[in-house]
């Protein structure tokens, strides 16, 4: 099992975890193939889960890939810029559903029962919000690394299988506007409904966010200080989560549009940085496409979701636990006497 990542001390130490993260077994991935062509089915029948397999196994590094061991983690966070009316809901809703997941009350507990998923709900720094973004960084350096270094610490090593997920009033805005500053378009590109915005919600949304991309914009030419200053708690709780994962060899299932958002910067700043992650469902949130194809993942499912809560991430599982079992628990054509393709 892989060592304890440490927590990064400054931005040099985060940046190297980003740009240098651990390579594929691409020798499980070919021994996964060679064992899927022998198996009692046509070439490429399974489609997609032939390939949710072979990607487990090369991030497990193991020609027998596994799915019993699967996790949910729902980091929560509060957001500063909430005080410019860009949701109609209050922050205490942040706390409350926390509450609510921990009491067994919320969608991604039935979601987590139903898939043999343990679940975990981690409270970023306390639920303290974030600053108002529109004015000043949402965080300084000390309380990103702290949150970052909160999500490293979430993943637990010998993991089969990771899904992230977020509770957050107003991180909606707080994706949308990284994904402007990761990817340019301004607000109007990436600002959508959210929890329930009206056509006037969501056009004041992209001016928030416009506003606050033109303040930092001297910092947008550099992924995690488009995380630091744009960003929320739980979005950078989430890139450790996705960075400490590929350390510890954990293929992760990525939930929706602020989930995607959040580890984004990780694609940007290493091509293949999310290489051990796969897109679990893309969301009715608007700039969620968008940012898919941006980062070039296909989603697994289409069924417009847009709760978060890792609720797509949680229904996905069922696939890969499909996937592997098909790959392990298939007869050869040799094993079942069945004769092969001439």
């Amino acid at each position: 099992m892989p060592p304890r990542l440490s927590s990064p001390q400054n931005m040099a130490a985060l940046r190297a975890l980003c740009i240098t993260p651990p390579p594929a077994d691409m020798a499980a991935g070919h021994a996964i193939a060679h064992h899927d062509a022998s198996l009692t089915k046509p070439p490429g029948s399974l489609g997609r889960l032939e390939e949710l397999a072979r990607w487990a196994g090369q991030w497990q590094r193991t020609a027998w890939p596994r799915a019993e061991r699967v996790e949910i983690i729902v980091f929560a966070g509060n957001h500063g810029v909430t005080a410019q009316g860009v949701t109609p809901w209050p922050t205490d809703v942040t706390r409350q559903m926390v509450e609510n997941f921990r009491n067994g009350g919320a969608a991604i507990n039935q979601i987590a029962r139903v898939s043999g998923a343990q679940l975990r709900v981690v409270a970023v720094e306390e639920l303290r919000p974030t600053a108002d973004f529109t004015h000043a960084p949402a965080m300084d350096e000390p309380a990103f690394l702290r949150a970052v270094a909160c999500g490293m610490a979430a993943v637990r090593p010998g993991t089969d299988l990771l899904c992230l997920g977020e509770m957050g009033i107003g991180n909606t805005t707080t994706a949308a506007a990284v994904c402007a500053g990761l990817f340019g378009g301004g607000g109007g590109a990436w600002a959508g409904r959210g929890t329930g915005l009206d056509d006037a919600g969501v056009r004041h949304k992209a001016q928030v966010i416009d506003r606050a991309l033109a303040h930092h914009a001297a910092h947008l030419h550099d992924p995690l200080a488009v995380m630091r200053h744009l960003g929320g708690h739980e979005l950078a709780a989430m890139l450790g989560a996705a960075i400490a994962a590929r350390h510890y060899n954990i293929p992760v299932l990525l939930d929706g549009f602020i989930c995607t958002a959040a580890v984004a910067a990780l694609e940007v700043l290493h091509a293949g940085g999310l290489d051990h992650t796969r897109l679990a469902h893309c969301s009715a949130e608007s700039g969620h496409g968008r940012l898919a194809t941006a980062l070039g993942l296909s989603p697994l499912l289409e069924l417009g979701l847009r709760l978060g809560e890792g609720s797509g991430a949680g229904l996905a599982i069922p696939l890969v636990r499909a996937a592997t079992a098909c790959l392990c628990g298939m007869a050869t054509f040799a094993q079942a006497e069945v004769s092969g393709r001439k």
